[in-house]
């Protein structure tokens, strides 16, 4: 069964609904003039139930709502991966931050999206019309329609998280925390007006055949264009374009992988659950959108690991991750319509895309330091203006109310109408981007992080944590400990066991024959432990203030015999061959503690 959509064309062969009167049509194309409002039923996806018949009792099966609510599960696991991608793209210094904004989207944006987000896509009360939705403000569904709407609600919602969190990883490293807090949590209109237009009945991008299967247009490119006016308006972060536009190293690379294999099987989900449902002909199509998703994966990690080769003669991180994830994006406005070899080209090309775009990015100083830009934003328009070229007209579920891409024989009106999508859906993303940080910035708080918080990193700034290794000694030396009158100098470096580092401490200040029993060694120093009550209290008044990569002689003299005079060479000396030390009496360097003795 064929469906009506704005254009007045008739399908020849096929059967349609209009004013819930029934017409089999057969010849050749028809125009019906001056046509009222269609009710267009075919399923484009976008987690939205469509009805197949006027007016049924209920639009989604038990069977189908399971199917919608698992792939929902699997795609909040892509919160995970977007916070262990982003936190592995910046400074270490700033990774727990980005982690924590990944728990605001869903918490913040969540709450928003039930207050007035849904009502503005998809809500069908009085004062609802082709531009946004009206009613089901505060969700609350009652018992007959708790099951159709609660599993949209749901399945959206996670659109909805996602799309904002693409913005988090453009401006990472300088985006003051209570400025991106207030925006996450009103970035859902963003967001929401623009997936009534493509996904609700009474949209009117939806209306003129749009077809965007799970968001490339909607999330991605919504989320993309936001990124990009964004990372414009805090600027890049500070000296990042003062010598080159060259990408800076990544802080965890293992962790940036890892978010990107947890993406990638969100992903499946994120896909396949946008069938929204397995009944009748909708699990073939799943089934095809799972194939597919992974073809044009593969497509994109082939052409980026091929550019990254060729390029640098070795893969870069950066390359493979965006690559891949590039494809993915690109796959995802027609995963249930390509074929397999679609698929393939067109994850490789964007693929492509993502990796030969992001240093044009940098040439224009828009520090994205994620590719968020690049990834989302122009492969997210790639996909759409795929689905315009390359698109068969379907059967089985009218996904394309019988239209074909320009490629397909199908004419310019389908490859037209994506673009006009694309267009409208980037103008509104950056129109309000702009408008929600310019209030946040002139009215509120401002939405760059102060130069003493950048340098010293957001994780000790804005959560009080402090790590090994991350520059911070290095920043506090320079910049001091006092900032908007608050002392910095007693945060605690993390990472390590204060019990353990006092213990060895302790064992390298010991003076002890070679061979000797660790466990005797451990005694003595335990003793000293309780016989000293205020030791621990002075390591801990004092554990704030080392250098991270030394220790110092502070550390050792409460509790050992090196005494205050002793060099912090000597000092390193000690546990350096300590900790270098062969773990056998027998050997022929020297041995301080027998590590065999160890009970």
């Amino acid at each position: 069964m064929a469906y009506l959509n704005a254009t007045g064309l008739l399908d020849k062969n096929a059967s349609y609904f209009i004013n819930d009167t029934h017409i089999h049509h057969n010849g050749t194309w028809t125009w019906i003039p001056s046509l009222p409002y269609l009710n267009l039923t075919g399923n484009r996806g976008g987690g939205v139930a469509h009805q197949t018949e006027p007016d049924p009792a209920s639009s989604i099966s038990r069977d189908d709502a399971a199917w919608v609510l698992t792939a929902t599960f699997i795609i909040f696991t892509m919160q995970s991966g977007f916070g262990l991608l982003e936190g592995g793209c910046v400074s270490i210094k700033n990774e727990t931050n980005i982690m924590v904004k990944n728990v605001v989207d869903v918490v913040l944006g969540g709450i928003t999206y039930w207050m007035f987000g849904y009502g503005l896509s998809f809500g069908t009360a009085r004062g609802s019309n082709p531009l946004f939705g009206w009613g089901s403000f505060f969700l609350n569904a009652d018992e007959d329609t708790m099951g159709d709407v609660y599993t949209t609600f749901f399945f959206q919602l996670s659109f909805a998280t996602t799309a904002t969190t693409v913005v988090s990883g453009a401006v990472a490293e300088r985006f003051n925390f209570v400025a991106y807090v207030i925006f996450s949590s009103v970035n859902t209109i963003v967001y929401c007006i623009p997936a009534g237009w493509l996904w609700s009945k009474r949209g009117f991008l939806y209306q003129m055949g749009v077809i965007d299967i799970a968001g490339s247009c909607g999330v991605h490119l919504c989320g993309g264009a936001s990124a990009f006016l964004a990372a414009v308006m805090v600027g890049p972060r500070l000296g990042r374009y003062d010598h080159s536009d060259a990408p800076l190293p990544m802080g965890s690379p293992t962790t940036a992988i890892l978010g990107m294999f947890m993406l990638w099987w969100g992903w499946l989900g994120f896909n396949c659950g946008s069938t929204f449902g397995i009944q009748d002909h909708k699990w073939k199509y799943a089934a095809r959108t799972a194939v597919t998703t992974i073809q044009a994966s593969i497509g994109g990690g082939i052409a980026g690991m091929s550019i990254s080769w060729y390029k640098n003669r070795q893969l870069e991180i950066g390359d493979v991750v965006n690559s891949i994830l590039g494809a993915l994006v690109s796959n995802t406005a027609g995963c249930a319509l390509y074929t397999t070899y679609e698929a393939l080209l067109v994850g490789t090309v964007g693929g492509t895309i993502a990796v030969l775009t992001m240093p044009l990015i940098d040439k224009l100083h828009v520090d994205d330091p994620v590719g968020a830009t690049s990834v989302h934003g122009l492969c997210g328009l790639w996909a759409m203006i795929a689905i315009g070229l390359f698109v068969k007209a379907d059967n089985l579920l009218a996904m394309t109310n019988g239209r074909s891409g320009l490629l397909r024989g199908g004419g310019f009106y389908l490859l037209g109408v994506q673009l006009l999508a694309c267009l409208v859906v980037i103008l509104w993303s950056m129109i309000v981007t702009f408008i929600l940080l310019k209030i946040i910035d002139k009215f509120m708080v401002p939405i760059r992080m102060s130069e003493w918080e950048e340098l010293v990193g957001a994780d000790f700034a804005e959560h009080g944590f402090r790590r090994r290794g991350a520059g911070i000694t290095r920043a506090t030396s320079v910049l001091g400990f006092q900032h908007h009158g608050h002392d910095y100098s007693t945060i605690p470096v993390q990472g390590d066991n204060p019990c353990h580092v006092s213990v060895l401490q302790r064992l390298s200040a010991l003076h002890s024959r070679p061979g000797s029993r660790l466990s005797s060694a451990i005694a003595k120093i335990s003793k000293r432990i309780i016989s000293t009550n205020d030791s621990q209290n002075r390591f801990a008044n004092k554990i704030s203030i080392i250098d991270e990569d030394e220790i110092p002689e502070h550390f050792v003299h409460p509790f050992g015999s090196l005494g205050p005079a002793a060099s912090r060479l000597e000092i390193n000396r000690r546990v350096t061959s300590a900790r270098d030390a062969p773990s056998s009496a027998g050997s022929g360097s020297r041995v301080w503690f027998d590590a065999e003795t160890i009970p």
